[in-house]
Order: structure tokens, then C-alpha cells, then sequence
């Protein structure tokens, strides 16, 4: 998978490291990819906290040479992320909260473990002087490229028209409030976007968000739209459908823009314009799967991300961001059934967390993020060997033309949060 579109990555800096520790590195690597060309993901036992010998052998390494590099490296670690490397995580949490860790740290590197679009977002709220690194550039997110800057910009034109609204970013003030008769299309991306799209969203007055503040991020985008205007939001629909509804707007309102083809329906009375995009893991979460579940626990509850599907969502008993997901079991008495409608990884993790609770993914079959799988502990490893031996592998480095737009959509989210 390559990089996100306005993107530059770098694979390596100094090459001093001895040709003995190079032939380690690729041997282990090597292993690691051909054992994840074969390794069938949906059977393996994510309760199951034993390392082999190999796995063992990895783990005490990265302890080792984290040892030994100190506090000028910060390790993030999102929820979604296996075992094998959460333990070696400074902070587990969010896109948005890790992040925010990366901006308020004094490391001089930071090691991202999660997927682009995260590592983009540090590296824009992080300064110069910071580097953002990834264990693997390979993990991207399928959800971030369902909504390409190319297809965006392609599209924007003739949304406009066929809508009948306006581009803030021909305003003076382009996030300024809009005036009683305006109508302005106000782009708002999910947070699992490129930065290449932030960019866009900044440049054209609108703002970035995250599925904890998406009600408030409309609220603002609805008053910069104007009372005939509309939001465009994307990538995923259904987060965008999902906090429509609980705004009081009718689904036959929020109508969706199919790439290259156009809206499902007629955009004249349209309040949020939805990008055809979706999360792989999340669509599989089912109304169906939470009644079977209510039929086996009737005193049970359930909780999943706002990314699912409309019907699953109203279905549930509480939905949320992954923050909101981990408090709401935290909340749960001893002795509770909860079933929960997210990552594999994190459905997991809360089980072994609270062996009082009768923890249980709604999908028995689901698979983990294919991409979020890819941060294997060698992986790791090997950016942390590097590191030490004076390298800046698999760096990320968002350019200062994209950087600007994108900090400007991700500043007024900051400014609607406070």
C-alpha cells in the first residue's frame, strides 16, 4: 500500500548500521512477512496471551533498546492494535487523543503504531523538530481511501451546482457564520481522512471531526452553511447518518454522493450531502447478530461504534467512539453481559480487563482491521534498532503546503471541543 496522496515518506536516513545487524533485520523481517502471507487471521484466539519462544524473544528485545533510547522516544499504540504491541504503548487510545499525546510530548520521535492517516495527524499538530514514524508503511485505512483528493476536487464543481450553494472559500472569511439567505456547501472529513483531504477541508472553511464530537462539528458546519446551505461529510456515511439522526434530521435529507456518479437523490432540500465510504470491520455489525445476542442474554447490553450501519446502531443499546466504547463497559456492573460492536483487538483486551463481565464481540466470525494488523512487534523492533543506529525509518512528513489547510481544519475542531 503506498502513501496517502500529499504524503512523503521516508524508508531510512543513515546507513552506518554494521552489515551484521542489516542481515538480522532482513532475516526477521523476511520470516515476519511470509508468515503474514500465510497466516489465516480469522482463527487465531485473540484471548490468548501466550508468546512463544520467537514471540518472547521479540518482546524482551524491544524492551531492551527502548531501554536504551529513553524519553526522546514516545510509543502510541491505538486500540485496535494487538497485544504484542500495546504492552510496549506509552499511551493506548483514539486517533484524535494520540494525537494530541504526540503534540504535548517532548520526545524528539515518535512511533505511531497505527495507520496513516494517524501518523499524518501527529505529524501536523507535532513541531519540526519532532519525527513521526511508523512501524510499517503499509498500513493505511481502507475507509481514508474510499475519498481521494483527486475525486473530491473532481466532484466539489458539480455538487455546487447541482445543489445551487456556494463555496466558502471564496469569502473573505471563509469559516465566518453565514448570513440568513447564504447557501454554502461546508466540508467536514472524519478525522479518518488524508491529509491531502484536511487540506481541502481547511482551504474551503471546513473542519475536521471525530465520532466523539461529530454533533458538535455539524452544529458549527450547519451555522457557516446557512440556513439553505448544506454539509458535505466523508468518508464514512454512516457516522454521518447516524449523527444526522440523533439531530432531528429525516434520512431523505441526507442524501448520498456516489463518486464520479452523482447523489442517490435530488440535492434541493438536501442538510448533509454523505460520501459514499464505510469501514470494512464496522458494516458487519448487524441488528440481526444484537437480537441473536439478546435471545442468549436477555439482561444484556450492547454498545458499537458509530461507524455501523444505521439499523445496528438504532438497535443498540449505547453507541460511541472508542473512548466512549471502553467507558461505558468500564461502567458496567460485575456480572454484566455486554455485547460490543468494534475491532476484535479491543473487544479482546476489554475481556481479559474485566474477567467479572461477560465481554463478547457481536460478529464471531469477524476479522481484525487488516490494516491495523500489519504493526507486527518485529516490525517494531526494527524501526527501534534502527532508530538507535542513527536511521529515521518509515518517517512520515506531511509537506508545509498540505500542512497548512489541514492544521487550519484541525484548529477550529479544537476551538468547537473548548
Amino acid at each position: 500500500m503506498s502513501a496517502p496522496e500529499g504524503t512523503t515518506v521516508h524508508s531510512g536516513g543513515n546507513w552506518a548500521a554494521s552489515a551484521a545487524h542489516r542481515l538480522k533485520r532482513k532475516r526477521r523481517v523476511g520470516a515476519l512477512r511470509k508468515m503474514a502471507t500465510t497466516l489465516p487471521m480469522c482463527v487465531v484466539d485473540y484471548m490468548d496471551t501466550t508468546k512463544s519462544p520467537e514471540e518472547e524473544d521479540i518482546a524482551a528485545a524491544i524492551r531492551a533498546v527502548r531501554g536504551r533510547l529513553g524519553d526522546k522516544v514516545l510509543i502510541l499504540g491505538h486500540h485496535y492494535q494487538r497485544d504484542g504491541i500495546v504492552e510496549h504503548a506509552d499511551y493506548i487510545g483514539d486517533s484524535f487523543m494520540l494525537s494530541q499525546k504526540a503534540a504535548d510530548s517532548e520526545a524528539t520521535t515518535i512511533v505511531f503504531c497505527g495507520v496513516h492517516f494517524m501518523a499524518e495527524s501527529a505529524d501536523v499538530l507535532t513541531h519540526d523538530k519532532q519525527a513521526v514514524l511508523m512501524p510499517t508503511l503499509r498500513a493505511g485505512c481502507s475507509m481514508a481511501d474510499m475519498a481521494t483528493l483527486e475525486e473530491v476536487e473532481r466532484d466539489w464543481p458539480t455538487m455546487l451546482e447541482r445543489g445551487g450553494w456556494s463555496d466558502p472559500a471564496l469569502r473573505a472569511d471563509p469559516s465566518a457564520p453565514a448570513d440568513a439567505n447564504d447557501a454554502f456547501l461546508v466540508p467536514v472529513t472524519y478525522m479518518n481522512s488524508s491529509a491531502a483531504l484536511k487540506d481541502f477541508v481547511g482551504r474551503h472553511g471546513g473542519v475536521v471531526c471525530t465520532s466523539s464530537n461529530a454533533r458538535g462539528v455539524l452544529e458549527w458546519a450547519f451555522e457557516r452553511a446557512g440556513e439553505r446551505g448544506a454539509v458535505l461529510f466523508f468518508p464514512d456515511q454512516h457516522l454521518g447518518r447516524n449523527t444526522g439522526l440523533k439531530m432531528g434530521l429525516e434520512e431523505d435529507r441526507m442524501p448520498v454522493w456516489i463518486p464520479a456518479m452523482g447523489a442517490s437523490s435530488g440535492l434541493d432540500d438536501a442538510r448533509i450531502v454523505l460520501w459514499h465510504g464505510f469501514c470494512s470491520v464496522h458494516k458487519r455489525f448487524t441488528a440481526e447478530q444484537i437480537s441473536e445476542f439478546r435471545t442468549r442474554h436477555p439482561e444484556g447490553v450492547v454498545v458499537v461504534h458509530p461507524e455501523c450501519p444505521r439499523a445496528t446502531v438504532e438497535a443498540a443499546d449505547a453507541d460511541g467512539s472508542t473512548e466512549y466504547i471502553k467507558r461505558f463497559i468500564d461502567a458496567q456492573p460485575p456480572g454484566s453481559s455486554i455485547a460490543v460492536g468494534t475491532e476484535i483487538n479491543m473487544v479482546a483486551r476489554m475481556a481479559k480487563e474485566h474477567p467479572d463481565k461477560h465481554i463478547e464481540c457481536l460478529d464471531a466470525e469477524v476479522c481484525p482491521c487488516s490494516t491495523m494488523y500489519m504493526i507486527h512487534p518485529a516490525y517494531l523492533l526494527d524501526v527501534l534498532e534502527r532508530l538507535e543506529a542513527g536511521e529515521l525509518p518509515n518517517q512520515v512528513v506531511v509537506p508545509a503546503s498540505v500542512q497548512e489547510g489541514a492544521l487550519l481544519a484541525l484548529e477550529r475542531m479544537l476551538s468547537i471541543i473548548e
